[in-house]
């Protein structure tokens, strides 16, 4: 399961990330709205104000993916997005 720290406070954010959850198959997002518990975030060590500026995901093997990477690690999952996530994990595009 992919840990999605989030701004649930940025409607961009969170319209995006709901998104992503209703495309996904069930069980691959845990989604984590740091505006309305930052705990988790803490036990990552990430502060608070690194984690609204900037996405951050945890994969399932506990790796953190941050920006970019973390939307590479959402789309990979999602059908049809794999695509995109493919191109922009291209080093001369990322």
């Amino acid at each position: 399961m992919i840990t999605v720290f989030y701004d649930g406070k940025c409607g961009l954010c969170a319209s995006k990330i709901n998104y992503y959850s209703k495309i996904a198959p069930k069980g691959i997002f845990n989604r984590q709205d740091i505006t309305e518990s930052a705990d988790e975030l803490k036990k990552e060590g990430i502060s608070l104000p690194e984690g609204l500026k900037l996405l951050h995901a945890k994969d399932d093997a506990g790796q953190r993916h941050v920006g970019v990477d973390a939307f590479v690690l959402i789309w990979k999952q999602l059908r049809l997005w794999q695509i995109l996530a493919a191109f922009v994990a291209l080093p001369s595009i990322r």
